[in-house]
């Protein structure tokens, strides 16, 4: 066993002796109670919620966008969520008849048909139609999309031919088959999506709990852990305690939580570097993180006393960047690794190349996990 893998497990065990708690009620988390003014996630949620269904898509205003883009998807599914977890009808058909114009041949044009993760994401809000009830045909379409994913299993690990072993897959690649999952009461989803998480933990967590952007790119960027952090918390919320992969799933899913509470910034962000105190505080992954947070207190994974305060100061920081349109400021602009950009080993470039990324108002990175956390409080 090399000395990752053994600081790895060593700490699974540590963290597996704790249990697995039940469920917290919000009523019994102080933090997530008696907002101030203007920060009940009801409100904020519904808010930026709004924001997005007023948006067109990308295609519709930038002629260099071909197709709808995953940011979109994850904005749409969390103002689904949302809009039903706080019944507004109104807002849900708003965000339903978005879909309309995808019913058009041009709108179809507009799906695209590539195998890959940021583009099978599409599969997630016909689900997500189908989990709200609006009907059967939606939950057919959605699994067309999950069912492809796996069409052709690597035999070596049985994941997805779609994994590329980048962090952001923990996100991409999960979420999908969970969401086939609820909509289908099909183990065989959350199956493959535990398979794949446990295969991607072990092979890309490092020992303190975080993941780097790319071996070649050894730093730990903030949104690419925000999608780590989102996805085994979306997996979680399904996946059966006695499931052959939960043990190690939670393991990794309460080591990473255990690292991000000493690095939270005293402004209650999270840094675009995580673990750089010098680096700017970053919205789009600390939304993710709080997502993360929220959702293991309240389904009693994580401990209320130790962690509910860290999501509070976080939830509150990022209302505080949201502008009178319920645009959310400071969000890194898409980011690929350093390396790959940069074509340059010198870790000091690289480093250079994460702090100087421009940041955007508004950008769907950022406005997604804001509504995935005002989800998560409203459960």
């Amino acid at each position: 066993m090399t000395p990752s893998r053994f600081l790895r497990s060593a700490l699974a065990g540590l963290l597996l002796a704790a249990g697995t708690a039940g469920a917290v009620p919000t009523a019994s988390v102080p933090e997530f109670s008696d907002w101030p003014a203007g920060t009940a996630p009801a409100e904020v949620g519904r808010r930026v919620a709004e924001n997005f269904a007023a948006r067109s898509f990308q295609w519709q205003t930038d002629p260099k966008r071909r197709y709808v883009i995953y940011p979109e998807i994850c904005a749409w599914y969390g103002a689904l969520t949302v809009a039903g977890l706080s019944g507004d009808t109104a807002l849900r058909d708003r965000l339903y008849a978005k879909y309309d114009v995808l019913l058009t041949p041009e709108g179809a044009a507009r799906v695209s048909p590539d195998a890959h993760v940021d583009y099978r994401i599409f599969g997630v809000v016909p689900l997500e139609f189908q989990v709200q009830g609006r009907g059967d045909a939606w939950r057919a379409i959605g699994l067309t999309y999950a069912d492809a994913q796996w069409g052709n299993p690597v035999i070596a690990d049985g994941v997805s031919p779609e994994a590329r072993w980048w962090i952001d897959d923990m996100y991409m690649l999960p979420i999908l088959q969970v969401q086939a999952y609820r909509a289908s009461r099909q183990a065989k989803y959350l199956d493959r999506a535990a398979l794949t998480m446990a295969a991607y933990l072990d092979k890309l967590q490092q020992p303190n709990g975080l993941f780097l952007h790319a071996p070649d790119s050894p730093f730990y960027w903030g949104r690419g852990n925000g999608w780590v952090a989102a996805g085994m918390a979306e997996l979680l919320r399904d996946l059966p305690a006695d499931h052959p992969h939960h043990a190690r799933i939670l393991a990794g899913y309460r080591a990473m939580m255990a690292a991000l509470l000493p690095v939270q910034g005293t402004d209650g962000l999270w840094k675009q570097l995580v673990d750089k105190p010098e680096s700017w505080g970053e919205t789009s992954a600390t939304g993710m993180f709080t997502f993360a947070l929220v959702t293991g207190v309240k389904s009693g994974w994580l401990n209320a006393k130790d962690y509910a305060p860290a999501a509070r100061r976080a939830w509150l920081a990022l209302v505080a960047h949201l502008d009178d349109d319920a645009n959310l400021a400071e969000v890194c602009v898409g980011t690929d690794k350093a390396r790959k950009t940069t074509k340059s080993d010198d870790l000091k470039v690289q480093y250079d190349f994460y702090q100087a990324r421009p940041r955007r108002s508004g950008d769907l990175h950022g406005q997604a996990p804001v509504l995935w956390t005002a989800s998560a409080l409203l459960r």
